[in-house]
């Protein structure tokens, strides 16, 4: 969050959109009890929490979003739609190489690693996700912090949806 704030203006907390989220919100509804309740908090957040948070996303997102089924991809990328966009530029990639090299993402899974970098170089406040694996995990998020202002950036508070409902 912002170290500082006037005391006249409201400034959003940033968040960065994660491919899973767009997953979750143009799926079908699911069977399996846990996706199912995932998509339900994720619809939730999305319907009552997105406007108190200025939202960002990558062209990797929109890349993976844009993959698989026609339709549901059509519905994934009409949600990024109004979200800005940003880049994957140098230091994104030199971040994200670090990350892996420092084995806290696996290699196979470059991608997540390329999210965590796009939201720490970009100074997002948060990273939203249900990639409990890689990206928002316990066991690695000292770790990928360290990473991260190891190379000059602050990493962004990895959560789920429901960890982002607020009060």
């Amino acid at each position: 969050m912002q170290a500082w704030r006037h005391y006249n203006e409201v400034v959003k907390p940033t968040v960065y959109i994660e491919t899973t989220i767009p997953s979750y919100l143009a799926a079908r509804p699911s069977r399996d009890l846990v996706v199912a309740a995932h998509q339900q908090i994720t619809e939730d957040w999305w319907s009552r929490r997105r406007t108190a948070f200025r939202l960002f996303t990558s062209q990797l997102v929109l890349e993976e979003a844009g993959r698989g089924d026609s339709d549901a991809a059509r519905r994934r990328l009409g949600l990024l739609k109004p979200i800005k966009v940003l880049a994957v530029g140098e230091e994104v990639l030199h971040l994200s190489e670090a990350i892996v090299s420092a084995k806290l993402i696996p290699s196979d899974r470059a991608a997540d690693a390329v999210h965590v970098a796009v939201a720490a170089v970009n100074g997002l406040d948060f990273l939203l996700t249900w990639n409990c694996a890689h990206i928002n995990n316990a066991e690695i998020a000292d770790l990928l912090a360290e990473a991260c202002e190891g190379h000059g950036f602050r990493c962004p508070v990895m959560c789920t949806p429901e960890q982002l409902m607020g009060g």
